[in-house]
């Protein structure tokens, strides 16, 4: 579990402890939010342990992985979540933040997944979850940055479920639209008033689609729309 300290990360790392999983919470700055997130986990009877790495650096995800397995065995869920945000409009972005948004929210995507596909591969069963933005499919409110990742994982997504889908392998996304996390409620430009349903959502909205694609043998290549009605396909 990627950005697992809080938000939807955390929300997600707790609900596939309930449904079953021992669970590895990932961070990279926020020790303590994710050791509480580990002491939830192992109140419900799951192992946990909080694992700090930047996701976005291939030794150290490499370095995570080989810690993970060692402790908790093979990885056969893997959660993409770890991701910023900052609001700019198109002609206040800088190259440099540019380069950012896309080495933390998209290029970790292909270095997590590009690490555990092996014993995946090697034990016939995985299932893969992303979480993707309503952004990739409506711009969304935060910025051209920030929407190109999140649509870059959708394509990412597409093309790992159909490289090992007669495999036991799922690759499914997530596209939630304004939750109510930090990330969005720190934003100016995010209101509820954007939401045809009037409201934020939960984390547990998403994190109960995380665990429905973790159970589910015949969803693969699919993104999820979790966002109020926002956008319709």
């Amino acid at each position: 579990m990627t950005g697992g300290s809080r938000g939807i990360g955390a929300a997600v790392a707790i609900a596939l402890a309930q449904a079953g999983a021992d669970v590895a919470v990932n961070y990279r700055e926020r020790a303590d939010a994710a050791n509480r997130v580990c002491d939830e986990i192992k109140r419900i009877g799951k192992k946990a342990i909080a694992v700090q790495t930047d996701v976005s650096l291939a030794a150290n995800v490499k370095r995570m992985v080989v810690e993970v397995e060692a402790k908790l065995g093979g990885i056969d869920i893997l959660v993409n979540n770890a991701a910023i945000a900052h609001p700019r409009k198109l002609e206040e972005i800088t190259e440099a933040e540019w380069d950012q948004v896309l080495t933390v929210n998209l290029k970790s995507v292909f270095l997590m997944t590009q690490a555990v596909i092996g014993g995946m591969r090697q034990r016939q069963w995985g299932r893969i979850i992303k979480l993707s933005s309503v952004a990739a499919q409506t711009g969304g409110a935060v910025g051209a940055h920030y929407a190109a990742s999140k649509a870059g994982i959708i394509g990412v997504t597409h093309s790992c479920a159909a490289a090992f889908v007669k495999e036991g392998i799922t690759v499914n996304a997530i596209a939630p639209a304004l939750i109510e996390t930090d990330m969005v409620t720190s934003n100016p430009n995010a209101s509820p008033a954007m939401i045809p349903m009037g409201h934020f959502g939960s984390v547990n909205d998403v994190a109960s689609v995380a665990v429905m694609l973790a159970m589910n043998d015949y969803m693969t290549g699919q993104t999820i729309s979790v966002n109020g009605g926002w956008y319709m396909s």
